[in-house]
């Protein structure tokens, strides 16, 4: 038994009844619809959201580095060392319950796809109408929609009256589709199959009545719901960046414990005492204050967008924008205004220029407005300006903002009273309405519709009909709607009829062109993108003309050229499929595509190499948004299926917010390089100045709890400042990062060691110094924790740009490097003198002269790095003055 809509649309209505055993004119018995929910099963989406939530924390400790933490935490219990087991432990959990929460959230489109399906259904089953729940619909049901009903499954149409459905969450068609039970060739795509109505979308107007010919799952939404679960949910480059690190970290790490442990073993050491320096090196060498930092500097790249208007809903969203090689974006709302606009009105002598401010028109062209607002069923607020709250169709609201930019033509047409009207349908193509004079009592027809059915009953015409048709073209080729006016005067007993309006002698006024124009913001956001070198394709479900002529205004090339690459959905499933990736790569406009397109556009796009961002609003769009490595929805106009299914919402649909959001982005992945060469130094001079001891044989100069202290309050004190860097000032103008480059590239890797190196040889070396003084072994390890300290401090103000000098970044350009270096001093103080401190920490106080070599090595280090920065600048003279991405 039939149960798809593959062919329905090129099938007769009586040979589909004959296939799903039922009648059109009366329906199923109900002990058939019982037999058939029992084997199709209810006619509902699968809401399932994935994994137990268990699974998905337990899933939060698969990293290399997370088991070499657990495994210190362990032993470090084992040996008695409870302190430091917490603190590895609390880390360590912190991280877990972050990344849970933002993967649990991911589960929830399928659910919102579900909700979409309608409630309640009308059905006629054994000759009679009756009232059900949409889940107990079936394939062979006759279903009756009416404007307001949302479409329970797919219906092949056999019986309609001017139906109109809004098909936009489907296919992304921005108007209302017309529908009629005539069959359309097999090979039309499901935007253009006007007999099928579709499960989920929402009749506009009119009535229809059609065969049930898939429920569930094997409705067109229903494989978009398999698209969504087929689709992989692309890690961001930051999460894939962050596994490759920590597999490589994790190795070294692994590597220097165990030469610690078997070094001190050869040496005739203690095992306990090995055990406690090979956890002291791991603990040194892992990082731990990077997942908080990295979470906290995503989140303020979170708030930064969020007054930018990009509510960003994952935090590793934040970073993957400022990766972006190509956007993927949608035409309607994002590119454009979402608002029908009149551009061009043709009055048979000259085509005039429609703007934006008031302005006084001439009379030819005041009589074509007048006539727009007269025959016209927008419903709008009093006096002449357009207002919000206006309701009707889009094309109709248009005329009367046109209109409204002439006072004089809103106080001419308030003088006349409709009391007639032939409504506007697709077997008519056009509108017309009789009118009464409030002071003369003359009488008026109007006409409104397409060009050719109001030229044929116009007499009088401005310009010929061959120019008026010419001019029609010329429109049309620049994707603008246009629609013709004519009216004349009539006699008071005059009736108004389909009949009597072909008798009538009609004066053509002329022709108005519309379109939904670009938003001005996005032609300059388009061109920023372009100058950062991230491409920009179009990617929409209206008609190609239109999508080329929007793709023109806007720019979209990148090359200059202005020649535009184009392609429709049918074009693009007729391609080989050797020759699809390159045809995707090279196109720039792709009209009337299908929600399984959008989803090889995306795939094919990232197997090039690119990293994605995908914006769309509707059902069709989500597949697309999972899989694209940054999913962007419309907070206005979007579906919760598309909002759900994204990282980042945009409350302004605008295109303009997207570049925005992707200089935030790389902001913030600027600011997070800074951080992770600031900090890593520091954890590979702790390790190494462990392995040191060792190798020499003298007591450890910094002790794990101390080792510890300095990394976590460092983290948070000194590092975390980095992430209130203001952007720098070419962020815009770098290309993107290659996607497949490492955080630490070789030149990163090279000032790493040598701060690391730098690090051990002051602080090892202030420590020697000091115990071969006299000195406690307290008093040499807290000043051997302070050198630290003042070393980091130092490097801090190298960092805050990886190529220039804090002269050219400015000093006081972020005051929280400052507060942040001030309640660092603080909290050494508070290490190095409170008792408290001392006593957990092991700790103790220092005179005042040790302080000085404590701040020369500080000072030392600033001056090392800053002369490496200014060679490096000086060795890239007759190149870029300095290296893009470190």
């Amino acid at each position: 038994m039939l149960n798809t809509t593959d062919h329905a649309h090129a099938r007769e209505p009586s040979e589909l009844a004959e296939l799903l055993e039922s009648r059109l004119d009366s329906g199923l018995a109900q002990s058939e619809v019982n037999q058939r929910l029992s084997f199709f099963g209810a006619n509902e989406l699968d809401s399932s959201t994935g994994p137990r939530a268990w699974r998905v924390f337990v899933a939060q400790f698969h990293n290399p580095l997370i088991y070499v933490l657990l495994g210190s935490a362990s032993l470090t219990l084992v040996i008695g060392r409870g302190i430091d087991s917490a603190v590895i432990i609390g880390v360590v959990l912190v991280n877990a319950l972050v990344g849970f929460v933002q993967e649990w959230r991911a589960g929830l489109a399928l659910a919102a796809l579900a909700r979409m399906t309608s409630t309640h259904a009308t059905v006629i089953r054994e000759s009679i109408s009756r009232r059900v729940a949409a889940r107990d619909v079936v394939p062979g049901d006759i279903v009756t929609i009416e404007a307001g009903d949302r479409v329970p499954a797919d219906l092949r149409l056999f019986s309609v009256k001017e139906l109109q459905i809004d098909e936009a969450t489907l296919t992304g068609e921005s108007a209302p589709v017309h529908k009629h039970p005539e069959c359309v060739p097999q090979e039309t795509s499901v935007a253009d199959r006007t007999d099928i109505a579709f499960s989920g979308t929402l009749v506009t107007s009119g009535r229809g009545v059609g065969l049930v010919v898939a429920t569930g799952m094997s409705t067109q939404m229903g494989r978009i719901q398999e698209l969504m679960v087929s689709a992989e949910g692309v890690e961001t480059p930051l999460t894939r960046k962050l596994t490759r690190f920590s597999k490589w970290l994790t190795v070294i790490i692994l590597g220097l414990a165990a030469i610690t442990f078997i070094l001190g073993l050869t040496r005739g050491e203690d095992p306990a005492d090995m055990v406690t320096a090979a956890v002291a090196l791991a603990v040194a060498a892992i990082p731990e204050g990077l997942p908080a930092a990295i979470t906290i500097t995503l989140a303020i790249g979170v708030s930064r967008m969020a007054r930018r208007n990009a509510i960003v809903r994952r935090l590793p969203a934040v970073e993957a924008l400022g990766s972006t090689t190509v956007i993927c974006t949608d035409k309607t709302g994002t590119l454009t205004e979402n608002r029908m606009t009149v551009q061009r009105v043709f009055t048979g002598q000259a085509v005039h220029n429609v703007g934006l401010s008031p302005t006084a028109f001439s009379e030819d062209v005041r009589d074509c407005l007048e006539a727009g607002v007269l025959c016209n069923d927008a419903t709008v607020g009093s006096g002449v300006h357009i207002r919000e709250d206006n309701l009707g169709d889009p094309t109709e609201l248009a005329l009367i903002a046109a209109a409204s930019l002439d006072a004089e033509v809103f106080d001419r047409a308030s003088n006349w009273e409709r009391i007639q009207e032939i409504p506007f349908s697709s077997d008519l193509r056009y509108m017309a309405t009789l009118h009464k004079h409030q002071k003369s009592d003359a009488r008026r027809v109007v006409v409104k519709g397409a060009v050719e059915e109001v030229l044929a009953m116009c007499v009088a015409e401005a310009a010929s009909p061959a120019a008026i048709l010419a001019c029609t073209d010329d429109f049309g080729s620049h994707a603008l709607r246009v629609m013709a006016f004519a009216w004349t005067e009539v006699p008071r007993e005059f009736s108004l009829t389909t009949v009597s309006l072909h008798s009538c002698l009609l004066e053509f006024l002329g022709l108005q062109a519309m379109i939904d124009p670009p938003r001005p913001e996005a032609i300059r956001a388009v061109r920023a993108c372009h100058t950062a070198g991230i491409k920009v394709k179009m990617i929409t479900g209206d008609h190609q003309r239109t999508a080329e002529a929007i793709a023109r205004e806007i720019g979209l090339r990148s090359d200059g050229t202005g020649s535009l690459r184009v392609l429709s959905g049918v074009d693009l499933a007729g391609l080989p499929s050797e020759k699809v990736p390159q045809a995707i790569s090279e196109t720039d406009v792709f009209a009337r595509v299908t929600a399984e397109q959008k989803l090889t556009i995306v795939r094919s796009l990232q197997a090039d190499g690119g990293v994605v961002a995908m914006t769309g609003d509707g059902v069709n769009d989500a597949p697309a948004l999972k899989q694209a490595d940054i999913g962007v929805a419309m907070g206005l106009g979007g579906t919760e299926v598309a909002k759900e299914t994204s990282e980042i919402v945009l409350t302004d649909d605008d295109f303009a917010t997207i570049e925005a959001a992707i200089e935030e982005g790389r902001g913030v992945f600027d600011n997070l390089t800074k951080f992770i060469a600031w900090t890593l130094p520091t954890n590979l001079g702790e390790g190494l100045i462990i392995l040191a001891a060792i190798m020499v044989g003298t007591s450890l100069p910094i002790l794990p709890v101390q080792i510890l202290w300095i990394n976590m309050t460092t983290a948070v004190a000194l590092g975390l400042m980095l992430a209130f860097e203001p952007k720098e000032a070419d962020i815009m103008q770098r290309p993107p990062r290659p996607p497949n480059n490492q955080i630490v590239t070789r030149e990163l890797l090279l000032r790493i060691v040598l701060v690391g190196g730098l690090m051990l040889l002051g602080s090892f070396g202030l420590f020697t110094v000091a115990v071969d003084a006299g000195a406690s072994s307290a008093e040499a390890r807290t000043l051997a924790v302070n050198a630290f300290i003042a070393m980091e401090i130092g490097y801090l103000f190298n960092c805050r740009s990886l190529q220039r000098s804090v002269w050219s970044v400015g000093w006081f350009s972020n005051p929280w490097i400052w507060a942040g270096i001030g309640s660092m001093l603080v909290l050494q103080a508070a290490f190095t003198y409170l008792p408290i401190m001392n006593n957990i920490f092991g700790s103790a106080p220092l005179p005042a002269s040790a302080w000085w070599p404590v701040v020369t090595l500080g000072v030392v280090i600033y001056v090392v790095i800053g002369a490496v920065k200014w060679l490096e600048n000086l060795r890239d003279a007759n190149g870029p003055a300095f290296q893009p991405w470190p």
